[in-house]
C-alpha cells in the first residue's frame, strides 16, 4: 500500500511513500492521477475541492481551500488554511463508546510502596528546591556514581534540575513546591534527596512540613548553607538512600494498578495513523483492564477538543474539558499570539499542514474510552480511566 484515505468522509488520501507526478491512484472504484509529486506523510486531493470548501481528513475539516483545488492536486499550506480564530463555543453532546476489552486482571512486575501506590522502576531521586543548587546537585551526583559503579542494582540516579524555586510568590510559588512535592511521592523513586540552597522562596523547613506522611529512610533533606561541605554530605546522604532502596524487589502486581502518561514523539503526516491510534489503542485496553492514563499537550487539541469533550463521562468533566481549553486560548489571546500556530517546521515538512490536522493526529493516542477527569498541572491522579490534564506542547514543561 502506497497510500490510504482514512475516513470514509475524507476528500484528501495521505502518501505511504513517496509517490511520483503522474501516478495513477484509485480509491472508490475512481482514479486519480497525481498532478505533482506527493512526498511520504503529505497529502492529495480526492476529488474537486472548491475555494472556501473544507478540506477532510480522519473524517473532520482540517482547514478550509484557500483556491479550488483539482482531483491530484498536491494540498499543503500553499492552498489550505486553519479553521481556528479564537475561542469558541460548546455544548455536551455526549458520543462515545469504548472498544470492548478483556478484563483478563493482567499480572504485571511491579515496586509496591508503602503507600500502597506501584512503580516500574526503583530508582533514587535528587530533587533541588531551587534552581541555585543544580550545579551542586549535579556534582553530588557524579561522585556518588562513581563511588557505587553507577549504583549498581537499581534503575539509575536522577537529578531533576529547574530554574524556579526563587523569586516566586503567591500560586507561582505553591505550584512550584506542590510539584516538587508529588514528585517526592512518585512511586518510580525508591528513595528521594531534596536539596535546598538555605535563602530561597522555597525553604526546605516549609517545604518538608506541608509534605504529609514520608519515610524518613527513604526522604532526606540537606540545606547547603547548613553544611560545611555540601558535596560530602549530599554524597554521604545519597550512600545512606542507596543502602535502603537497592534491596526493593518486583512483585506481581496488576495491569490495573499502573497508570501511563500518553506521549507524541515528533508529529507528521502518519503520526495519526501509525504511532498514536496504537497509542489509542493500548489506553483503551489499560482502561478496560482497571487502569489509568492520562492525555495532555492541550494546545495540541485545538481543533479536535470537540472529540474529546463528546468523550467526557459527564456534564462536570465536560465543563471542566471546556475550562481547560479556554484557559489555554485565553493565554495565547491575552499576549496577542494566534492560537493556531502551533505546528514546527519540522511537522510541516513530514505533512502537517494545519492544526487541527495535528491536533487531530494527536488525539488518537485517547482512544475510545470516556474522559473521567481533567487535572490542573502537576496535580496527582485521582481517578482510574483517561484523565487529561492541563499542560502546554512542550516536552521540557
Amino acid at each position: 500500500m502506497q497510500y490510504i484515505k482514512i475516513h470514509s468522509l475524507d476528500n484528501v488520501a495521505v502518501a505511504l511513500a513517496d509517490l511520483a507526478e503522474g501516478t495513477e491512484v484509485t480509491f472508490d472504484n475512481q482514479s486519480v492521477t497525481l498532478r505533482q509529486a506527493i512526498g511520504r506523510g503529505h497529502k492529495f486531493a480526492l476529488i474537486p475541492i472548491a475555494k472556501g470548501e473544507n478540506v477532510v481528513k480522519y473524517g473532520l475539516p482540517i482547514g478550509h481551500a484557500l483556491a479550488d483545488i483539482a482531483p491530484g492536486e498536491y494540498i499543503h499550506s500553499h492552498n489550505t488554511r486553519t479553521n481556528l480564530s479564537d475561542l469558541d463555543e460548546y455544548s455536551y453532546q455526549p458520543d462515545f463508546q469504548a472498544e470492548e476489552g478483556q478484563a483478563a486482571d493482567r499480572e504485571v512486575q511491579i515496586y509496591r510502596r508503602a503507600s500502597g501506590e506501584v512503580g516500574i522502576r526503583n530508582e533514587l531521586w535528587i530533587l533541588p528546591t531551587v534552581g541555585c543548587v543544580n550545579g551542586i546537585a549535579r556534582q553530588i551526583q557524579t561522585r556518588f556514581l562513581k563511588e557505587t559503579n553507577n549504583a549498581e542494582g537499581t534503575d539509575g540516579v536522577h537529578l531533576f534540575s529547574h530554574t524556579y524555586g526563587c523569586s516566586q510568590l503567591g500560586d507561582d510559588h505553591i505550584n512550584t513546591r506542590t510539584m516538587l512535592q508529588n514528585m517526592v511521592r512518585h512511586p518510580n523513586a525508591g528513595a528521594v534527596l531534596v536539596i535546598g540552597l538555605g535563602c530561597e522562596n522555597n525553604q526546605v523547613d516549609a517545604f518538608r512540613d506541608t509534605l504529609g506522611e514520608f519515610d524518613p529512610e527513604r526522604v532526606h533533606f540537606m540545606v547547603c548553607q547548613h553544611q560545611d561541605d555540601e558535596v560530602e554530605a549530599g554524597v554521604e546522604q545519597l550512600h545512606q538512600l542507596y543502602e535502603v532502596m537497592r534491596h526493593d524487589k518486583r512483585e506481581p502486581g496488576k495491569l490495573s494498578e499502573l497508570k501511563f502518561g500518553l506521549e507524541c514523539g515528533g508529529s507528521d503526516g502518519l503520526s495519526g495513523i501509525t504511532a498514536n491510534p496504537m497509542l489509542g489503542r493500548f489506553s483503551d485496553y489499560v482502561i478496560a483492564n482497571g487502569g489509568t492514563t492520562v492525555l495532555t499537550e492541550v494546545p495540541e487539541m485545538f481543533g479536535a477538543e470537540r472529540i474529546l469533550m463528546s468523550h467526557c463521562r459527564d456534564e462536570e468533566t465536560f465543563e471542566k474539558t471546556v475550562t481547560m481549553v479556554n484557559d489555554f486560548k485565553q493565554y495565547f489571546i491575552a499576549h496577542n499570539q494566534p492560537i493556531y500556530e502551533n505546528p514546527s517546521p519540522g511537522n510541516k515538512a513530514g505533512g502537517i499542514t494545519t492544526l487541527e490536522e495535528k491536533s487531530l493526529g494527536c488525539t488518537q493516542k485517547a482512544g475510545a474510552s470516556q474522559v473521567v477527569d481533567v487535572l490542573r498541572y502537576g496535580e496527582r491522579l485521582k481517578t482510574h480511566g483517561l484523565n487529561l490534564l492541563s499542560a502546554p506542547g512542550n516536552d521540557a514543561v
